[in-house]
């Protein structure tokens, strides 16, 4: 792929157009006709485009492709309804028999671009119902964007080109990795994020939606992705806005009892907050991409291995670019005003106040910490046993090096970080331990160390790289 010969947005439409197989509709909602305006402007279109609409009024949208049940106009649902509708008129009006070697598709976005003022930022969602071959049934590839041009007239550009890349890989490449890669040809990828991918569809047999997730994170796409424990991409908004947001991070490689009773713990201190809602917490397992990481790569089976035991949990699983815990608490803060909580074991914490993740920041630790100190957000801390003999580190004890031991302390006497109660019997279970013995194919020593139901899981399914019978 790195030795094709990238086509500009012109040259791309114009293939398509010149393809008298391809045939289909385009409607654009928000922004404008900028996706079918290239088609136009290259010539031959009367060949490819069926329709073109800009369903603009409210009132009209709603007319013709029903009333959303959140009011929402960019949204998925309203995407999802606008493809299946044009689509469907196409089958409706157009003769097979006339277009038998035909490949239908029907083109939608539903966008809003940057306000005047500057004070809201661009977004949408994008998709394609399109055939692979006129005996198909039509596959679908839908994302969502944020546009990061400060323009609102070169948003519009920036779609045009996204939603033309978008038309001439789906029908020119066959993996759904490479079309997520290709929405980025001629544009930056400072230009716009993909927060969300979902694919459905025979054209995208045997995908799993969690891997082009995975993908957004790795190609620096997004910062973050979520998926729920039905193992669908969520688009993150919609489940952080206005949450209260407790999060616990590890590699949960396995999940054990120890990650469990953290979150346990955790949960039953935040929900005594006064500031917490309990009918409005939303959990994450949040793992970073560093610890997906084995020799450098990512494996793909090792990630999905441990999203089935978490999801099998029903907990909902963030993946991010965000090594450092101001990032990811400015992150999460973006969706919500609210009280929010992190779960952290004393290695996480130590790493927290590690002057060397600073360093590119020109306040340094102070930066940081500065971010962390204006957002409504607390700290419980796992109290951590390194052996049989070895006292208990918590706040009290907990090695801090002198040089930021005032960042800490600012943190303690204002009630940021607070002791987790603990099972003082499981403090010697590590998941690394844990693995070592599925990889060796040991029986009777590690199954109790997981919850319940997490080791038959694990011997059912082969997870972790096991090439022996475990019984």
């Amino acid at each position: 792929m790195n030795n094709q010969v990238i086509l500009t947005a012109g040259q791309k439409a114009l293939k398509i157009n010149l393809d008298n197989t391809i045939y289909g509709s385009f409607v654009e909602v928000g922004a404008g006709q900028e996706v079918a305006r290239n088609f136009f402007k290259v010539g031959s279109a009367s060949g490819t485009i069926a329709k073109t609409m800009s369903a603009y009024d409210k009132d009209f949208s709603n007319a013709i492709y029903g009333k959303e049940k959140d009011n929402r106009y960019v949204s998925k649902s309203r995407l999802k309804n606008m493809l299946e509708h044009e689509y469907n008129l196409l089958e409706e009006r157009l003769d097979r028999k006339k277009f038998k070697n035909t490949r239908y598709f029907a083109f939608a976005n539903t966008i809003t671009t940057i306000n005047y003022d500057k004070t809201t930022r661009g977004h949408g969602w994008i998709g394609l119902r399109f055939q692979l071959n006129p005996l198909q049934k039509p596959s679908d590839f839908i994302f969502h964007i944020h546009l990061n041009d400060q323009d609102a007239k070169l948003q519009q550009d920036t779609i045009g080109i996204i939603g033309t890349n978008l038309v001439h890989a789906c029908f020119n490449e066959t993996d759904p990795k490479n079309i997520l890669k290709r929405l980025y040809d001629n544009l930056a990828k400072d230009q716009f994020e993909v927060s969300m991918v979902e694919v459905m569809g025979p054209a995208f047999k045997n995908i799993d939606n969690r891997l082009l997730s995975l993908t957004l994170v790795k190609e620096n796409m997004t910062n973050a992705v979520i998926f729920t424990p039905d193992g669908r991409n969520q688009q993150p908004a919609d489940i952080l806005y206005k949450k209260n947001i407790l999060t616990l991070r590890g590699s949960f490689r396995p999940v054990t009892k120890v990650n469990i009773d953290m979150l346990e713990r955790g949960l039953m201190v935040f929900k005594e907050d006064k500031k917490v809602t309990i009918n409005n917490i939303q959990i994450l397992f949040e793992i970073t991409l560093s610890n997906l990481k084995a020799d450098g790569e990512v494996d793909d089976q090792d990630f999905l291995d441990r999203a089935d035991i978490l999801c099998s949990l029903g907990y909902t699983v963030m993946i991010s670019n965000y090594k450092k815990y101001y990032k990811l608490t400015e992150y999460l803060s973006q969706f919500t005003k609210e009280r929010m909580g992190m779960i952290l074991g004393v290695d996480n914490l130590l790493n927290m106040f590690e002057e060397k993740y600073y360093r590119n920041l020109n306040g340094g630790v102070m930066e940081a910490f500065g971010i962390i100190f204006t957002r409504d957000i607390k700290f419980y801390l796992y109290p951590y046993k390194p052996n049989h003999n070895s006292n208990i580190i918590n706040s009290n004890n907990i090695p801090i090096h002198p040089r930021v031991k005032e960042l800490y302390n600012y943190l303690i006497t204002n009630g940021r970080i607070r002791d987790l109660d603990y099972n003082e019997s499981i403090l010697d279970i590590f998941s690394r331990d844990i693995l070592k013995k599925i990889k060796s194919c040991e029986t009777g020593t590690w199954e109790n160390s997981l919850p319940n139901g997490v080791a038959d899981l694990i011997k059912k399914k082969n997870l972790f790289g096991i090439t022996c019978e475990i019984k």
